[in-house]
């Protein structure tokens, strides 16, 4: 049987499985500048599993971050269909795309995306009064917290922090209402070497200890590394 034939197989099986969390199928996003049109995505099929840790490798314009966008809900695609834990986004409205966002995807962004005036306990906080939960921490996050490494940095402002602790506020951030998917865009892009390897083996132990489908993006093998499966674009394709 062809590696083709074998392939096709593999993704009628999964998408129809209970297990599949992300299903994309058909995917293209086509913008306009001007009168040139530019093919960020090009027919993009992807399954991901629950629980799965996979990383999408590209270089910078291969369509990784518009992926992301189209994933996360920040964006719609041209063409084609996302499912995301067992809804169409092509069916969704704003506001049904916006609860989405608050309940079942997770963002982790390279920048960090901190509020400056804001602690780092009250930048978190803060998502869990956006989404309607108590802002009390439990105790199992807590225990994240300690996983992380920044139970003591909770009352600090983000300049009082290292790259490394804003990169992991804002894991802890982006984890806080348990959603099902945590998105990582770039998540070791502003960091150094030591740092990089702390918050890849954090998101790497989050994915093996709460089971969270976890999709990064990154333009580095080395990161690439710490998830369980790598899927490769180039050119608004998956190769």
């Amino acid at each position: 049987m062809s590696d083709a034939v074998m392939g096709a197989e593999h993704i009628s099986a999964v998408s129809t499985g209970a297990s599949t969390m992300i299903r994309v199928r058909g995917l293209t996003k086509v913008y306009h500048v001007g009168d040139v049109e530019v093919n960020a995505l090009r027919g993009v099929d992807l399954n991901v599993a629950r629980g799965e840790f996979v990383a999408i490798v590209g270089a910078s314009g291969s369509g990784k971050s518009t992926l992301f966008h189209i994933l996360g809900g920040l964006t719609p695609p041209t063409a084609g269909t996302v499912v995301i834990d067992g809804k169409d986004l092509g069916g969704m409205t704003n506001q049904q795309r916006t609860e989405l966002r608050k309940s079942t995807v997770g963002f982790v962004f390279q920048k960090y995306n901190l509020l400056p005036t804001l602690s780092a306990e009250d930048n978190i906080k803060i998502v869990e009064y956006i989404g309607g939960r108590s802002t009390d921490f439990t105790p199992e996050f807590q225990d994240v917290l300690k996983l992380l490494g920044i139970t003591d940095r909770m009352k600090h402002k983000p300049r009082a922090l290292s790259g490394g602790q804003q990169q992991r506020v804002a894991i802890a951030r982006g984890i806080v209402n348990k959603p099902a998917i945590l998105l990582a865009d770039e998540p070791t892009g502003n960091l150094d070497s030591q740092n990089s390897a702390a918050v890849l083996g954090v998101i790497k132990n989050l994915n093996e200890r709460t089971g969270q489908t976890i999709l990064m993006i990154t333009h580095d093998p080395e990161a690439a590394s710490y998830a369980s499966r790598t899927v490769h674009i180039r050119d608004g394709q998956i190769v």
